[in-house]
């Protein structure tokens, strides 16, 4: 096979660029002050609530939030003197939709003393915007719908169950008449057949003059009444009590503003929404005491950001959105964007690893080696979408500096979407996220407190903490530090990506193919060096320019053969 030379880098192993003194400092604060038992308590309280933008458990969760930004130093922007460094407010907005939130459902068949399902064990088994039942429920004959032929027979007054997920199937059967829809489906990650009994919140959709019903099945569930039906004629009683209610949303936003750019921030956010314990009372729990953290070495004078801080909780993409669309000055401040959601796994118990999900790198166009696309799902990107910068790297690095010492284990999955990092991005603002995946108990009721690690919530906290300190505090000497952090990361890369490329050259891809593929990192590489120049508060120095080119070259001039 034909050989191809191009620059790029000598195969030799690159140790990981050391911490700069300025980042151990910041180490050792944040894990010294970074309190478990806070953010586990947070998580308590705000998992034991069925939370949804405008219900009750979703309000309480914040004025929580509130009250611990309170504690923690933070003063009401509306009342705070002037100049004051630590300031929150509550924003609130009209809902054009109703709030909704649950509180009892019972399924069981007649004649049998157990119930099929009880909503004090299974507290996702009620559709989002159910109506409820007539005081004392309902009983009516359960009718199975497996084809289109099924749908001729007469419904009204029945109640219908469907092997597929009950959103497809509710508003065709209230429109025939039933009374209201069974359904069953679960994604073979959460293992249905060993997790018997969970079952994953949805929604059917809101209308004011439907006032049906739609239970969701777990997988115990669904083979019972299959049985039962299987047997013969079935009735079943079903009883759903909700509440649908006008409300206000709630978005709350504290500010460790900078001492001397206080236009420039670092963005946190957490979402509210959502019932589970890791889906998400991990991310609110773990950002109010990163808030808190920050706020006390603040006071302490230990921690001076000269850039602002923000931490953000509220309804999953449409606050973060909210927040950089509103104030066309403010986003323009925004220089970095990261969120935290499902931060706080026992992987030993959810299987779910630890990941950062970043922003468009050619990993999401050539997915391969040791990145892989979780089960949430992710498609190949155009080469057009890669968008070269540091923060992928930096926050990785910072991650992996935590992990040196202790059994924490960080991966990465290249861009997919649907958290609050996409607003961010969407704005061509450069955004992360911190997650798990893949996780047995996703969405699931099963997605409770005994399957939260205040270990991990710490560890997340701390290299979250210190890679926003270093950013907002860094002058060119800390830039510097980062520079060669960047290049130690790139060098490790594109010695993998070698690899590879012989690997698959030797399995008969062709060598023009996997060159280009080596091309495109090493030029992605170059390209993120260069956006290493708006690190520094101050601006960059000659030194810190140097320093780039170097690095640039480094990456640019090295021999290899490909072949």
């Amino acid at each position: 096979m034909r050989s191809l030379v191009l620059p790029l880098l000598l195969l030799t192993s690159v140790a990981m660029a050391q911490p700069s003194p300025k980042e151990k400092q910041y180490v050792s604060l944040a894990r010294k002050d970074f309190q478990e038992t806070n953010a586990l308590n947070t998580v308590a309280f705000v998992e034991s609530r069925w939370r949804l933008a405008g219900n009750t458990g979703f309000n309480e969760s914040i004025h929580l939030v509130e009250k611990l930004l309170k504690e923690a130093g933070y003063v009401n922007e509306t009342t705070a003197p002037a100049g004051a460094r630590l300031t929150y407010r509550i924003e609130r907005r009209a809902m054009n939709r109703p709030a909704w939130e649950p509180e009892d459902a019972e399924v069981t068949i007649e004649g049998e003393a157990s119930p099929v399902l009880s909503f004090k064990t299974n507290r996702n088994m009620i559709s989002i915007n159910s109506a409820s039942t007539p005081v004392g429920g309902v009983m009516a004959d359960l009718v199975l719908i497996e084809n289109e032929e099924d749908w001729k027979q007469d419904l009204k007054g029945k109640i219908i169950i469907s092997n597929t997920d009950v959103s497809g199937i509710y508003a065709k059967a209230i429109k025939a008449g039933a009374l209201g829809a069974l359904g069953y489906s679960m994604p073979a990650y959460t293992q249905p057949e060993k997790y018997t009994h969970s079952i994953q919140f949805g929604s059917i959709g809101y209308n004011k003059n439907n006032q049906g019903w739609a239970i969701r099945l777990s997988h115990a569930a669904h083979e019972r009444l299959k049985a039962a039906l299987a047997k013969g004629p079935v009735k079943l009683k079903v009883m759903v009590k909700t509440k649908i209610y006008n409300s206000e949303e709630l978005t709350i936003v504290a500010d460790v503003h900078g001492s001397e750019k206080p236009g420039e921030r670092f963005v946190f956010s957490a979402h509210v929404q959502e019932p589970g314990a890791n889906d998400n009372a991990t991310g609110v729990g773990t950002l109010a005491e990163m808030a808190r953290v920050t706020a006390a070495l603040v006071q302490s004078g230990e921690l001076d950001p000269k850039r602002s801080i923000t931490f953000l909780w509220g309804d999953e993409i449409v606050s973060t959105r909210r927040y950089i669309q509103e104030d066309a000055n403010r986003a323009r401040g925004i220089k970095w964007g990261c969120s935290l959601d499902m931060v706080g796994e026992n992987t030993k118990k959810t299987g779910g690893s630890f990941l950062i999900e970043k922003m468009p790198d050619p990993s999401a166009v050539w997915t391969r080696g040791n990145d892989k696309h979780s089960e949430w799902g992710g498609s190949p990107l155009p080469e057009s979408a890669i968008v070269p910068h540091y923060f992928n790297d930096l926050l990785l690095t910072r991650c992996l500096n935590e992990a040196s010492d202790n059994n924490w284990v960080v991966n990465t999955n290249p861009f997919e979407g649907g958290s609050d990092h996409t607003p961010f991005l969407n704005a061509k603002i450069p955004g992360l996220l911190m997650w798990h995946f893949t996780d047995v108990f996703y969405h699931t009721d099963a997605d409770r407190f005994d399957k939260v690690s205040g270990e991990t919530m710490k560890h997340v906290g701390v290299s979250a903490l210190v890679t926003s300190w270093l950013l907002t505090t860094a002058d060119n000497n800390t830039a510097i530090a980062l520079v060669n952090d960047l290049n130690a990361s790139a060098i490790n890369r594109l010695n993998t990506e070698l690899a590879l490329g012989e690997e698959n050259i030797k399995k008969g891809k062709a060598v023009a193919d996997e060159a280009h593929i080596l091309e495109v990192w090493q030029q992605y590489y170059v390209n993120v060096l260069d956006t290493m120049k708006d690190i520094p508060v101050e601006g960059a120095s000659p030194v810190l320019d140097n320093a780039i080119e170097q690095a640039k070259e480094s990456v640019k001039n090295k021999k290899y053969r490909l072949r």
